[in-house]
């Protein structure tokens, strides 16, 4: 059934296309996302589907991270998945209706006579497309393998009206008789493309400007079967810092690799949505935000930079946003995989949460954040003291600091900030010392190093018993010498 321009504009669907021969990588996540924003901001429907007949490098491994990566991204799809490879039957139906209409042809040129022709041509220096000899052929070969051509038209021009590139023409003189079936039976890319964006009922097709060479001859073929033309919008590609096209050579990589490095998603959402769309200068959007102010008005035609340090900072803006309990059960399995806590273990997430805390303004990841957390959670008996910080802040000179902070806190039955300092200020006026003689040896004793938060903040969160057992051993330490 045709749709209406009316239908257009009031009937929103858009869909994602992966095809599965590889992991969901940036440049497809930031397409997948901006056509998910598209239909929210309009109430619209988003499709899923794969695109699956390469069948020697599609894999069911890669539909499967594909759809781990869009849902660990929160880009919900509202029909699908469909699969490519469960609907041959409608690309043959719909590929023998057009030869049925004249519309398309079998051609009987075998692959070697095909790239003969094309050098030839190229010695003439004349376009290598098909010369089209099988176009108006009567005296059709019986038993011959044939593929199946589309009868582009050779006249004037087609005008694709980009959303985000404006008016695109193209010389249908230029355009090949494209192959829509091959020999093996088996329908083509740019075919079924559009038999499925018809069946779908799609209306606005959004992708990458690396499509769009193929926009005119699907416009084409979307007209002989009839249909309205979807719009179209062809997103700018992502470029490396060198300016060439994006790869992992500029830290580029899939989006499960992110998670795993300890991205949070809504990070990642809001860096890829800003790889080229703007909405003044605002720089970090909620997920509502995002499907509010939303538009193709507001979208670049010039490629997007990838920038890696720009992506760590804004996950680490997200960090420090997120609610500590929040950010306790994300960065539990990065835990586990440093080793800080048991797998299977059932952490104590209050005790977690706290610890986080006294944390998000220092880590950029959660991998950061947990390998910062260690210290907190480790066994007290495993707490390994640096070679160097032993050496300068456990010793002769500071054990008696340790000694007396020790008896100081046994003694004391709230572990609050102001007990804390008032045990400090007790050894500091006794030694003639400063905070900081005191407060890096009692560091080095609690986290094994010199770098943590705040001395009161960590053994606020540590607790008494902790705390005592870890200053407890660092006397030890110093009395052990070097």
């Amino acid at each position: 059934m045709k749709r209406s321009i009316t239908a257009l504009s009031e009937d929103i669907r858009v869909r994602f296309a992966p095809s599965p021969t590889g992991h969901l990588h940036i440049g497809g996540a930031r397409t997948a996302l901006f056509n998910w924003l598209f239909a929210r901001n309009l109430g619209g429907k988003f499709i899923l589907r794969i695109e699956d007949t390469d069948r020697s490098r599609s894999t069911d491994e890669y539909i499967d991270s594909i759809m781990e990566g869009m849902k660990w991204l929160g880009l919900d799809w509202d029909e699908g998945p469909y699969r490519q490879t469960d609907r041959f039957d409608t690309y043959r139906q719909h590929i023998d209706r057009l030869l049925d209409e004249g519309k398309a042809y079998r051609c009987y040129c075998t692959a070697e006579e095909l790239e003969q022709r094309r050098k030839e041509a190229m010695d003439r220096g004349l376009s290598p497309k098909y010369d089209g000899r099988c176009r108006d052929l009567k005296d059709k070969p019986e038993g011959k393998p044939f593929s199946v051509r589309f009868k582009m038209p050779q006249m004037g021009n087609i005008v694709v009206e980009d959303m985000i590139k404006g008016n695109i023409t193209f010389d249908n003189e230029q355009l090949d008789d494209l192959i829509i079936m091959r020999s093996d039976g088996t329908p083509t890319y740019n075919f079924v493309v559009v038999v499925d964006d018809v069946d779908m009922n799609v209306t606005h097709v959004i992708r990458g400007d690396d499509h769009i060479n193929n926009t005119p001859k699907q416009i084409h073929i979307c007209r002989a079967l009839g249909h309205e033309v979807p719009k179209f919008g062809h997103l700018p590609m992502i470029l490396g810092s060198d300016k060439s096209r994006l790869s992992k050579r500029h830290g580029a990589t899939s989006v499960i690799a992110y998670r795993d490095e300890g991205f949070l998603p809504q990070a990642l959402v809001n860096y890829l949505v800003r790889l080229g769309w703007s909405y003044g200068d605002q720089e970090v959007f909620s997920r509502e935000e995002l499907v509010k102010y939303f538009s193709f008005e507001n979208v670049g035609k010039s490629a997007a930079v990838f920038n890696p340090e720009k992506l760590l900072w804004l996950n680490a803006e997200y960090i420090k946003t997120t609610l500590p309990s929040e950010l306790a059960g994300l960065v539990v399995p990065f835990l586990v995989k440093n080793g800080a806590i048991a797998e299977g273990s059932d952490p104590d997430m209050d005790y977690l949460s706290r610890a986080v805390a006294t944390l998000v303004e220092r880590a950029r990841t959660l991998v950061e954040l947990a390998d910062k957390l260690r210290f907190y959670l480790i066994d007290d008996g495993r707490i390994e003291f640096d070679p160097k910080a032993k050496g300068k802040f456990l010793n002769d000179t500071t054990k008696p600091y340790l000694e007396d902070l020790h008896a100081g806190l046994a003694s004391r039955e709230k572990f609050s900030h102001d007990e804390l300092e008032a045990a400090f200020n007790i050894v500091m006026e006794k030694h003639d010392v400063k905070l900081g003689k005191v407060a890096q040896p009692v560091r080095v004793a609690l986290t094994g190093g010199t770098e943590s938060p705040g001395i009161f903040e960590v053994l606020e969160v540590m607790g008494k018993e902790r705390s005592l057992k870890r200053l407890k051993r660092a006397i030890e330490a110093a009395g052990a010498g070097a």
